[in-house]
């Protein structure tokens, strides 16, 4: 006949610590491994991102460098300052950079160039203008046809007011050129600014226009030299 065996309570303490133990072991290596996974998700992720930035940078780079026009100067310059931003440490994109920025240099340059070329087009095109409407002179020359063109003597004495308003005083002397050779020169009898602005009120033309003029330190003229139109 078998005795019932008799576990003892020492044992039973010793397997409850035993599968404790295991218990521990296997929770720490599933939190070792989940803790692995995720820095290597987020190393993939990183590189990922990484790689996407690169890709972008080349591509806006290329685009700069290829660029036949499409874009305008502040476009490729805005473009250029992104990638410079990011702050990528790739030596293809560094060098990439490099070209773009030597492409911007020269598009600055040529655009600064063709805006002189325009400004000096234009003074040209003024002085032409001058030219064909009556010299630099055109203002006063306009003055003078105001007050010709006046219908009424009221009116005709404003326009003279409003013109003396361009002359030292109403006294400044105006000659008026009849002829010239070479260094010689023909000249009318002299008369005085209020004079002549009168004399063409009372003969309701302008025969004569500006040629010379000479002006004070505050841009009043103080002598007039006249020629017929």
């Amino acid at each position: 006949m078998m005795k019932n065996s008799v576990v003892k309570p020492a044992c039973i303490q010793s397997r409850l610590r035993f599968a404790v133990i295991m218990l521990l072991v296997v929770s720490l290596g599933t939190g070792l491994s989940s803790c692995n996974n995720q820095k290597k998700l987020a190393k993939k992720k990183a590189a990922q991102e990484l790689a996407e930035k690169t890709a972008k940078a080349k591509t806006d780079l290329l685009a700069i460098i290829n660029d036949d026009g499409k874009m305008t100067l502040e476009e490729k310059e805005f473009k250029l300052a992104s990638v410079k931003r990011m702050n990528l440490d790739n030596q293809e994109i560094k060098d990439l950079i490099s070209q773009a920025e030597e492409k911007l240099t020269k598009e600055r340059a040529s655009l600064e160039q063709k805006k002189e070329e325009e400004r000096l087009q234009r003074e040209r095109e003024k002085k032409e203008r001058e030219l064909r409407e009556g010299g630099p002179y055109q203002s006063i020359n306009a003055s003078f046809d105001a007050v010709a063109g006046a219908g009424e003597v009221s009116s005709a004495n404003m326009k003279i007011r409003e013109a003396l308003a361009n002359f030292t005083n109403e006294d400044v002397p105006v000659l008026i050129l009849i002829s010239s050779d070479g260094d010689i020169k023909d000249y009318d009898r002299p008369t005085s600014i209020r004079k002549y602005l009168e004399f063409i009120k009372d003969q309701k033309k302008s025969p004569n226009k500006v040629l010379n003029a000479v002006f004070d330190s505050n841009g009043k003229i103080k002598e007039l030299e006249l020629i017929k139109k």
